[in-house]
Formats: structure tokens, sequence, C-alpha cells
């Protein structure tokens, strides 16, 4: 009897060894964060945690998902009952406001997908890192997404996705440090529904890593001869990563050969980076053109694109983006990004363009940030 109490001491003693060193192993020898993720090291283990937060887990908690007793797909379940899609979805009401995800603790957002309805203009995103009273980011869905002119595309860049038949995702890190919470605002007057599925990693933050930012504007017509705002106002550290823009052509002919400036670290009156043109900063040339047409070329990269051309007699309408990846403008104090709406006129003259612009600016800095401009109402966002 004893030395079977004796082989069981043992025995729970060595589990009791294996579970501890087991925990500090991982703490002790696996350095590798789970973060800045690539072919090259997904090898690699890490301690970090994989959640997600979707209407089958709205916290994201571990061994939580597809609990749901009510939803969205409760009646198609009704003969299977719970595990069985109940809540794929929400309705969000006209004029309401919805958490999609409120998370407590350290680490970063991987990937975003989500499948709103309706206009994409009316679903207005927000969210607000490490309880930050105003948000980081607010934006339109579909300008956030790189799809802002009212009508579905395909996108296949490094940041952004856009697939069959309105599959939005994106892929920018989004680190936080204390959490994170996102919101979706139905300004329409009829309800929306939402999919959506927020992939994030629990895991310690580097300090050298800034928070994701992203500010949308319009302005429509463009007053003459001024520059339009992309960004202004930033203060702090940080890098600028990425341009989206749909641009609104109101006068017939060539509209893009106005040049990009980036002011920063105290520039006043002549910045910093100065580009060429508008079809060179978005990685094209000699206006988008198809060769031996004279048509545009929709494009799409991994970098830059202009992935969608509507062409009207009113008004044509082009979607472009351009991603800083490799290439991050990188400022100490402060930051402001304009961009010329121009054309020609008669004698090889420039002409100065009164065009219907938008724009989504992406950008990493430390906390707190500026304020951000308010954001247009809902018929000032609308795309006529």
């Amino acid at each position: 009897m004893k030395l079977m109490e004796k082989k069981s001491g043992i025995w729970l003693a060595g589990i009791l060894f294996l579970l501890v060193f087991s925990t500090i192993g991982c703490k002790q020898s696996m350095k590798f964060d789970g973060l800045e993720m690539g072919l090259e090291n997904l090898p690699r283990l890490s301690c970090a945690q994989t959640r997600s937060v979707s209407p089958e887990n709205f916290t994201g908690e571990k061994g939580k998902g597809g609990m749901a007793t009510e939803g969205t797909g409760a009646s198609a379940a009704r003969e299977l009952g719970q595990k069985w899609k109940v809540s794929p979805s929400v309705v969000i009401k006209a004029g309401q406001t919805f958490v999609m995800a409120d998370i407590k603790g350290s680490g970063a957002i991987q990937h975003i997908w989500m499948t709103p309805t309706g206009n994409n203009r009316f679903n207005i995103l927000r969210f607000h890192w490490d309880g930050e009273e105003t948000p980081s980011i607010e934006c339109p869905a579909g300008d956030f997404f790189a799809c802002g002119m009212g009508q579905y595309t395909t996108i296949s860049s490094l940041a952004v996705c856009v697939n069959p038949g309105s599959g939005f995702n994106c892929y920018w890190l989004m680190p936080f440090r204390k959490g994170f919470k996102i919101t979706m605002t139905n300004i329409d007057e009829k309800d929306m529904v939402l999919y959506y599925q927020i992939d994030y990693t629990m895991t310690d933050i580097p300090e050298d890593m800034g928070y994701l930012h992203a500010q949308f504007r319009r302005v429509n017509p463009l007053p003459y001869k001024q520059d339009y705002t992309i960004l202004d106002g930033v203060r702090g550290q940080g890098q600028y990563v990425g341009t989206y823009m749909t641009w609104g052509s109101n006068s017939p002919g060539w509209w893009g050969e106005g040049e990009i400036k980036f002011f920063m670290n105290g520039d006043t009156e002549f910045p910093t980076i100065c580009g060429t043109g508008t079809e060179d900063y978005f990685c094209g040339s000699y206006g988008f053109q198809k060769p031996g047409t004279g048509d545009y070329q929709e494009f799409d990269t991994a970098y830059a694109g202009m992935p969608q051309v509507i062409m009207s007699e009113k008004q044509p309408r082009f979607s472009l983006y351009r991603w800083h990846i490799m290439d991050p403008i990188r400022f100490e104090k402060d930051l402001k990004v304009t961009i010329q709406a121009l054309g020609w006129q008669s004698e090889g003259r420039y002409l100065p363009l009164q065009d219907d612009m938008s724009s989504v600016a992406f950008w990493y800095q430390t906390e707190p940030h500026a304020a951000f401009p308010e954001l247009p109402g809902k018929d000032s966002l609308e795309i006529k």
C-alpha cells in the first residue's frame, strides 16, 4: 500500500513538473511574438494565442464559439439546433451603432473579413485603441477596403483583398496594448446585414510599434487653384503607409497631372517629398492608357492599382490605391499630405480642376493622436 502511494506521489509530481516546465519553457525559449507574419517565419512556434471575434463568438473567448441559440440563422437551424450556424450575422437597424468587438488585453489584429449590405458609404467603421475616447480609424466601410465607388470590384493587393461576391478583407497589422473596440454605424434609412470576422493574436507588443490610423475626407467640388488635402494635423512620430482615393472628374479630358506633396517635420511652404504626377504616384504612367487604344487600363497589384474605372458622360470615376509597404514615409514631429487636381488646356498649359475627390489616409503613429475633422454627413458622403 505504501509502495503504491509512493508511486502515485512520484507520478503526480512528474505530471506537475511537466506542466510547470512546459509553461516556463514556452515563455523562456519561444521568443517569437507571433507578429510580422510571412512565409519565412511560418514555421516558428510562439506563445501568442490566436483568437477571433464573429457573430458566433462576440467576445472571442476560448471555447465560446458556436454556442448561440438565437440569431439570424435560428430559423434555418431550427431542426438542427445549437452548434449549427445559428448566429452567422447581425442586423444593424437604421441609424444604430453596433459594437463588433470590445476586447481587453495586449495583441494585434492580423486580418478582418466582412461583407456588409447596403450603401457602403453609409456603413461607418470606427476603431478605438486602448480605451481612447476618439477613434483612430473613422471611415466608410467601402473606402476602408479600397472599394468606395458604390459598385463591387475585385482587388488583389497585399494590404487589401476584395473577393466575389462582396468579400472585404484587410491585412493591416493593428497592434493594441490594453484592448480594442470596433463599431459599425448604419447611417442609412434602411437596416443592413453584416457578416464579419476579426482575427487577432494575444501577445506582447514591442515598444517601437505604433497604432494604425485611417482618416476619410471628401471635397466636391475642389475649390479653384487649391490643393486637395489628404491628411493634415498629424502630430507625433510615425510613418505614412497608404492612400486610397476615389476621383470623379468634373471636367472633360485628362485629370491626373497633379503632384502629391508630403510636408513633414516643420515643412511650411515647400514639402520634403514632391511627386511628379498623379498617375506616377499611383505607380502608373502616361494617363493609365491601354496600349494602342487611348482607353484607361484598369490594374491591381500588390502595392498599387486603379482597380475600377466607371465611365459616364456625367462624371467619369476612378478608384486608386497606393500602399507604402516597402517605402513608408517616416516622420518625427508632424505630417501633412496634399495632392493637386490638374489637367490640360489650350497651348500646352496646365488647367487647375475642380473635381470630386475623396480619400482615406493610412498611417501608424504614437498616441495620442490629434482630433480628426468631422466626418462628412450622409448627403456629402453619397456618390450621386
